[in-house]
């Protein structure tokens, strides 16, 4: 069920544009991964500070952006990902490497799964930049009732991470990108090595198997250097953590600010790995897969660490 090929060859392409103004990048970040940060912190001005009128009038604003409609396909959503795109890649940089680009065929649809998490996959903004027409990728279901943020993912590309939504999308000749270890993952986290979260997820396998689109690996490296962080230890947070189907933490960056650190970010693709489409999978299909995935990994992480500094780093998976 997986295509390999002793030969590999390496093409690679910067997702970044020419160097942009300090400034514009500031901006676009704050756009990207900062809005949800400017949520938190007038929610906080509401209940504490701002006098009842204005507490009261941003509230309005609030919940009304949660029910505006998102213009999709207007002249400011596309130039706001533009923008975002371009000048948000140049504050790290991030880049995108192909191992062999010609492995695709823009015919067909593929599942893009990246690894890690981290404390945010901003790394996947990268594979926008895969040849291929159609693609879209998938991100928590949280940050589409958030108001605001549910604008701007939207505009870049984003959509709500769902079985219904990554079928309906594969259906519709999208391929797509998620992140299959998800917010568990950061339970596994540890500042002395690469985590990821896989032994148990099985969703996105049986979708690939169900709709005969190939999975591809794909690994992030300098993503879980973007951010500091720290979460406590012990059973009563992995309660906690199991109950709320996230792992509060905190995180910080540039100053202990939400902005984070521009150390450069790497996003690998490696080669699709095919499965024999079946509408109703056994556990040993799906196990078979889920094993050639993880060895394609490791094995693409092996493959590229010593280049991107990470020879002393240690890759366990879960």
């Amino acid at each position: 069920m997986v295509a390999s090929s002793p030969e590999m060859r390496i093409s690679q392409s910067v997702v970044a544009s020419s160097p942009a103004s300090k400034m514009k990048s500031v901006v676009a970040v704050f756009l990207w991964l900062g809005t949800v940060n400017f949520v938190v912190f007038l929610v906080f001005l509401i209940i504490f500070v701002l006098p009842i009128r204005w507490s009261l009038t941003f509230s309005a604003i609030l919940f009304a952006s949660v029910f505006m409609p998102l213009y999709e396909e207007s002249i400011f959503a596309k130039r706001v990902s533009k923008f975002i795109y371009t000048h948000g890649c140049d504050y790290f940089p991030i880049t995108l490497v192909m191992e062999d680009a010609d492995a695709f065929d823009p015919t067909r649809t593929y599942i893009f799964a990246a690894e890690p998490h981290s404390v945010l996959p901003l790394g996947v903004i990268a594979l926008h930049g895969l040849p291929l027409d159609k693609i879209k990728g998938l991100a928590s279901s949280a940050a589409f009732c958030t108001p605001f943020v549910r604008h701007i993912w939207t505009w870049l590309g984003l959509i709500p991470a769902s079985r219904k939504n990554l079928v309906e999308n594969l259906k519709n000749g999208y391929s797509c990108i998620l992140v299959p270890g998800g917010v568990k993952e950061l339970m596994f986290m540890k500042h002395d090595c690469e985590v990821v979260y896989l032994k148990k997820r099985f969703g996105f396998i049986r979708i690939a198997v169900e709709t005969g689109s190939p999975v591809v690996p794909c690994f992030i490296f300098g993503q879980t250097r973007v951010y500091n962080w720290w979460r406590p230890e012990g059973k009563l947070y992995e309660r906690l953590s199991s109950a709320l189907r996230f792992a509060p933490m905190l995180f910080w960056g540039k100053l202990w600010t939400p902005i984070p650190f521009s150390v450069p970010v790497c996003a690998v693709v490696g080669k699709p790995i095919e499965v024999t489409q079946n509408p109703n999978p056994t556990q040993d299909e799906l196990l078979e897969v889920q094993k050639s995935f993880i060895s394609s990994l490791q094995e693409l992480y092996e493959r590229h660490k010593v280049d991107l500094r990470y020879e002393g780093v240690p890759l366990h998976v879960y």
